[in-house]
């Protein structure tokens, strides 16, 4: 195996921190880049940091070249003829992402250039072309589900019967989570207690509270979500899904109740059902906004 320097190493690992803001995606692009998949399963993506799973990822290719030595030449050679950095524009300081991104891509090829031949040759082309090409079919795979829950949920808003639509909500709500990977749990009582589901987000357990009536959510029931949140372990949170929003005095209260949950509305979850925004980015969105500045309720057309 040919022996890449120290800092060609560390620009491959820098580079892969910097092309993707969303730690499932670099996941999603190192999965179809490589051959062997089953290293990518032994990293735990979700709760390291996005710069340490690139680290152990290229580290562990580096320690057993038997194995990995043609992966880790595919890696260096997909990321250094990355040049689609559009995906960064939806964050916050955009031109500062694609910059440092690009500056990062350009600094892997000035220092693992002489290990590789750039011109463009066929077969590796192909290659490379595969790689984005079935990131591309797994997204269009993924706006089908999607498509299919939103008209789902458009029978709901038919439907008449108030109890009935709540049922079919829970369960609808059960089935947006499984397909975001947030390990939802459906209702379930417990001595006192009706809660209507739970899941799991970045390391949180949430509970959830899902309510569809004609007036919005006022302060007494959210109120009523803090109470449960408070008997759990210190790092539960909740998350309210109210379809016709909140009354203006949600965020009145200086109750800590009321600082352990995050609040959603119908328009809220269109966006999440029209593919304009993933739901765990608008979770991760809301629950920053709330760390900076203690406002419960980020909408989504606050973002845009």
């Amino acid at each position: 195996m040919k022996q890449f320097s120290p800092n060609a190493i560390l620009a491959l690992k820098e580079a892969l921190t910097n092309i993707y803001w969303k730690k499932q995606d670099l996941r999603s692009f190192v999965y179809h880049s490589i051959e062997n998949k089953l290293l990518i399963s032994t990293i735990d993506w979700d709760n390291n940091k996005k710069a340490e799973s690139a680290g152990i990822l290229i580290d562990r290719m580096v320690a057993r070249p038997d194995l990995y030595e043609k992966d880790l030449f595919r890696l260096f050679d997909v990321v250094m003829h990355f040049n689609d950095f559009t995906h960064l524009k939806q964050w916050d300081d955009p031109e500062l992402k694609i910059q440092k991104a690009k500056d990062s891509v350009e600094a892997l090829r000035k220092h693992a250039a002489g290990y590789f031949r750039l011109k463009e040759e066929k077969d590796q082309a192909e290659e490379r072309k595969a790689v984005f090409s079935n990131m591309q079919k797994e997204k269009e795979s993924f706006s089908n589900m999607i498509s299919v829950l939103k008209d789902d949920f458009s029978r709901l808003v038919m439907e008449q019967n108030a109890q009935k639509r709540g049922f079919a909500f829970e369960k609808f709500l059960n089935s947006l989570f499984t397909l975001f990977d947030l390990e939802p749990k459906e209702s379930f009582r417990i001595v006192g207690e009706q809660i209507d589901g739970a899941f799991t987000f970045d390391g949180n357990d949430f509970l959830l509270e899902a309510k569809w009536q004609e007036k919005p959510v006022d302060l007494g029931d959210l109120y009523k979500l803090g109470g449960k949140i408070e008997g759990r372990l210190k790092l539960t949170l909740g998350l309210v899904i109210s379809i016709n929003g909140f009354t203006a005095d949600y965020n009145d209260s200086k109750s800590p109740l009321m600082k352990a949950m995050l609040l959603m509305d119908g328009a809220d979850l269109m966006a999440v059902l029209e593919n304009r925004i993933d739901l765990k980015d608008l979770f991760f969105r809301k629950r920053r906004h709330a760390s900076e500045t203690g406002d419960i309720f980020l909408r989504f057309n606050q973002l845009m």
